[in-house]
C-alpha cells in the first residue's frame, strides 16, 4: 500500500508543474482583465520550441526559450485584444489553432509525425535526507521545475496581494477607469499581465518536454492547457487556488497511470478510453460542482475603452 501511494506522490509531482505554470500564466493574465483562452497554444508552442532548442543547447537554457516562445504567441494575443479590442476568446481560440497548425506542420517539415529526436532531460535533484525516508522518498528526484512550482504560487499570492504592481494588475481587472484617473497607463498594465502569462504558459509547456517526456509529440500538450483554465476557474483565479486545483487535476493523471500499471485487470472491466479521460471528467465534476459561483474580476474580457469614461 505505501509503495502504491510513493508512485502517486511521485507521479503527481512530475505531472503537476506544468499544469500549475500554465494556470498561473491565466491568472496573472485574466485578473488583469484580460481572458486567456490561448493558454493550450502558448503551451504548445513552448514545448515545441523547447524540444528544438534542446537539440542544439543546454535543456535549462532551451526552457528559457520555450518561455520566450509562449510570451511570443501571447504577444500576438495581447496585440489584437488591447490594441485593436477584438473579441477575447475569439483571438485565444485563434492562437491555439495557429499553433496546432503550425506546430504539427514544422514537426513533419523538420522531423516526423511522432515527434521530435529525443533530448537531453532536465536533471533531477536528489533530496540528501528525503530520499531515504518512506513516502516522503516520492519527494526527491525530481526536477528542478517540480520545486519551483511548489514555491511559486506563494510568491506569486504574495506579489498580487501585497505589493504595489499586484495592487495595480488587480486594480486594473477591476475598475480600469478608476486606475486611468491616477495616472497609470491601463494598456501598459495589461500587456505586462499577458506577457507574464505567456511566459508562465510557455514555462508549462517546455516542462513538458524536456521534463515530463524528451521530446515534443505530436498531440503535446493534449488539452493540458484547458485544464489549467479549469483549474484557475475552480481555484476562483486566485494562485493559491489555483494551485490547489491544478495539483488535483494532476493527482487525477497519476491515478490513471497507476490504475493502469498496477492493476492492468482494471482495463477488462473498465474501458482504457475511460482511464485515459479520468483527468479531464475530475475536471468537469469540480467545476459542475463549483456551479454558479465566480470570481472572476469585474472588467474580465471588456476592452478598455479610454474615451468611455
Amino acid at each position: 500500500m505505501l509503495e502504491i501511494l510513493e508512485a502517486l506522490l511521485f507521479s503527481t509531482l512530475d505531472a503537476a508543474p506544468a499544469l500549475i505554470f500554465a494556470a498561473l500564466g491565466g491568472v496573472l493574465s485574466e485578473r488583469a482583465g484580460v481572458v486567456n483562452v490561448g493558454v493550450e497554444g502558448q503551451m504548445r508552442a513552448g514545448a515545441f520550441v523547447a524540444a528544438v532548442a534542446a537539440l542544439a543547447m543546454p535543456t535549462p537554457l532551451a526552457v528559457v526559450v520555450g518561455m520566450v516562445a509562449g510570451a511570443a504567441m501571447a504577444s500576438i494575443h495581447g496585440y489584437l485584444s488591447i490594441r485593436w479590442r477584438s473579441d477575447q476568446v475569439v483571438s485565444g481560440m485563434a492562437i491555439n489553432l495557429v499553433a496546432l497548425a503550425g506546430g504539427t506542420f514544422l514537426l513533419e517539415a523538420l522531423y516526423s509525425p511522432n515527434g521530435t529526436p529525443p533530448i537531453a532531460q532536465l536533471p533531477r535533484w536528489t533530496l540528501p535526507v528525503i530520499h531515504d525516508l518512506p513516502l516522503l522518498r516520492a519527494i526527491s528526484d525530481h526536477s528542478g521545475m517540480t520545486y519551483l512550482a511548489l514555491v511559486l504560487p506563494f510568491a506569486f499570492h504574495a506579489m498580487l496581494n501585497h505589493t504595489p504592481l499586484g495592487l495595480r494588475l488587480r486594480a486594473v481587472g477591476e475598475k480600469p477607469h478608476a486606475v486611468a484617473t491616477l495616472g497609470l497607463s491601463v494598456p501598459g498594465l495589461r500587456w505586462l499581465a499577458v506577457l507574464g502569462g505567456g511566459l508562465l504558459a510557455g514555462l508549462g509547456g517546455a516542462v513538458l518536454s524536456t521534463a515530463v517526456l524528451d521530446r515534443f509529440e505530436q498531440h503535446t500538450p493534449a488539452g493540458l492547457g484547458f485544464m489549467a483554465l479549469a483549474a484557475m476557474v475552480f481555484g476562483r483565479w486566485t494562485p493559491l487556488g489555483a494551485f490547489g486545483a491544478a495539483s488535483f487535476f494532476a493527482f487525477g493523471n497519476a491515478l490513471r497511470i497507476g490504475l493502469a500499471s498496477s492493476a492492468p485487470e482494471i482495463l477488462e472491466v473498465i474501458p482504457q478510453g475511460f482511464l485515459l479521460a479520468l483527468p479531464y471528467v475530475l475536471t468537469l465534476i469540480l467545476l459542475t460542482v463549483q456551479g454558479q459561483r465566480s470570481s472572476a474580476p469585474a472588467a474580465l474580457g471588456t476592452p478598455y475603452e479610454q474615451e468611455s469614461r
